[in-house]
């Protein structure tokens, strides 16, 4: 006999996937995609209530050229800047998706339909930069769903307390490590406290913790069959699911405990953990794997569009995948180690290429708009 649940999974899994909790955000922006309608659609088929954009992300949309001419040519006419055209360009993009989602904002009284736009990558480690450039950001775009996106980096956690304090909404990303992940969650409650001893309203202040999934399956697996043995290939495939459950005990530990529940009795809101880099990266494993087995309530998931789909036809959602699997998860990472595998360096190795590969897209996508500005008649630079 097949229960009510059970239908709903097998007809929708993506509903049963937000029945559980999870907002589904979409990890893609375009302005071809908010032209045609297709996010107004996949907002209303594939439950999708919120949008994270990243450097990379703007450079193949941006990069392609498609949509942006008529503004191409204005720009170069007022012979601005290449970093002030990609600025206007990816704030416009955010600006209008995030009116899109404005409804979902309203509804969730502030909780999704929220659009994620990251500072300059070249700035990562820089404060003081950071600082100004989520300020501009957050003017420039002049939307309340907003979320400005800063990296996990050593000089990106006081920028964090700043921003927020300054009762500016963070998705703080780049997160790889459960140690860094606690610091991001002390560097968001000092920004709440900073808010509140400012008189802000703690209520309208968002922020999640965008803790990355794929990478660390690809790096440590890489390692796991350098190593060779049936031992460490049976490994495969474990650690990014063991690292996120345990990150999500560790959200359940902070955001349960004293300093928390003197800022939620002034209405704060939680930072929730957002499942990042969601799409597999391995053939091997299930398209699904980092959908099905990162249900917990409270959190995010953002998917690339191919991962949106396959989870619509074939997710398997049975209910919350994470709590519960602490004990496992640790065991499952302390085998890693065991295998000569050092999780801090691969972590920190994750954090550093992600800031790179970040800064790389943002300089791909600098070139390409120079260029387009030259064709135009003018000279960008």
């Amino acid at each position: 006999m097949i229960t009510v649940t059970e239908t709903i999974t097998i007809a929708d899994p993506l509903k049963a996937l937000s029945g559980e909790g999870v907002s589904i955000w979409l990890d893609d922006l375009s302005r071809g995609r908010i032209a045609s309608g297709n996010l107004a659609e996949l907002i209303d088929t594939r439950h999708v209530v919120g949008v994270t954009t990243n450097p990379s992300i703007f450079q193949a949309a941006i990069g392609s050229g498609e949509g942006y001419g008529e503004q191409l040519a204005d720009l170069a006419a007022r012979r601005v800047t290449v970093d002030e055209a990609v600025r206007m360009m990816t704030t416009a993009d955010v600006r209008a998706a995030a009116d899109i989602l404005r409804p979902v904002y309203d509804g969730t009284g502030g909780r999704d339909g929220r659009v994620s736009i990251e500072v300059d990558p070249r700035l990562a480690h820089d404060t003081r930069a950071t600082i100004a450039e989520a300020k501009q950001l957050f003017w420039l775009v002049d939307r309340p769903n907003v979320m400005i996106k800063i990296p996990a980096t050593r000089a990106g956690l006081p920028a964090i307390t700043e921003a927020i304090g300054l009762g500016i909404s963070v998705n703080v990303t780049l997160i790889f490590s459960l140690e860094r992940y606690r610091e991001v969650m002390d560097a968001y409650l000092a920004g709440l406290e900073k808010a509140q001893a400012a008189g802000l309203d703690l209520a309208t202040i968002h922020s999640v913790a965008s803790f990355f999934v794929s990478r660390v399956d690809s790096e440590i697996d890489k390692r796991l069959v350098k190593v060779g043995t049936d031992e460490a290939l049976a490994l495969k495939g474990r650690a990014a699911l063991a690292n996120a459950r345990l990150a999500y005990e560790a959200y359940e530990e902070v955001f349960g405990g004293a300093r928390w529940n003197a800022l939620g009795g002034a209405h704060a809101n939680r930072q929730r953990p957002l499942w990042a880099s969601t799409g597999v990266k391995d053939p091997a494993y299930k398209d699904t794997l980092y959908v099905d087995e990162l249900v917990a309530p409270g959190t995010v998931n953002t998917m690339p569009e191919g991962t949106l789909n396959a989870t619509a036809d074939h997710g398997e959602i049975r209910g919350d995948t994470v709590s519960g699997g602490y004990a496992q998860a640790r065991a499952d990472l302390a085998a890693v180690e065991n295998q000569g595998i050092s999780y801090d360096e691969v972590v920190r190795q994750l954090e550093d290429e992600g800031v790179a590969k970040f800064e790389a897209a943002w300089g791909e996508l600098l070139d390409a708009v120079a260029v387009s500005l030259s064709s135009k008649g003018v000279d960008g630079e």
